[in-house]
């Protein structure tokens, strides 16, 4: 079975985020653990085929899951950080994602991330097929 989601909470960053993906920039990221779960976003596996939509729910990209860790905020390496694709620095990646969490639910150093590494399997709007 195969589950959809949106990078990002607006259109600008979930665009910047798909094209990072694109430009192999971009092969990991996390999400509160609060998130998941129960009439929530699924929880990432390893092995799954998951697709990517644009902001207007058009699909974009075809990501095949390989690996899942729960880490505290806390404990995310820069290794990880930068496989993010949005930052150079570890200090940068927590910069912006603790005022992403601020805006989407709340922040707390100790809290626990889904961290995800994935691969690009397809470019849904370069090969629809």
């Amino acid at each position: 079975m195969r589950f959809s989601f949106k990078f990002g909470d607006s259109e600008e960053l979930s665009d910047r985020l798909i094209q990072l993906v694109r430009a192999g920039k971009k092969t990991a990221t996390c999400g509160a653990l609060r998130e998941y779960g129960s009439g929530k976003e699924e929880m990432p596996a390893v092995g799954r085929q998951d697709i990517a939509l644009n902001w207007d729910d058009s699909p974009a990209l075809l990501l095949e899951t390989v690996e899942v860790q729960h880490l505290r905020f806390c404990d995310v390496d820069e290794y990880f950080a930068l496989a993010e694709g949005e930052n150079e620095t570890l200090q940068g990646w927590q910069r912006d994602h603790k005022a992403y969490f601020e805006r989407t639910g709340g922040f707390d150093p100790e809290m626990v991330l889904v961290c995800e590494r994935f691969r690009l399997v397809r470019d849904l709007e370069a090969d629809p097929d």
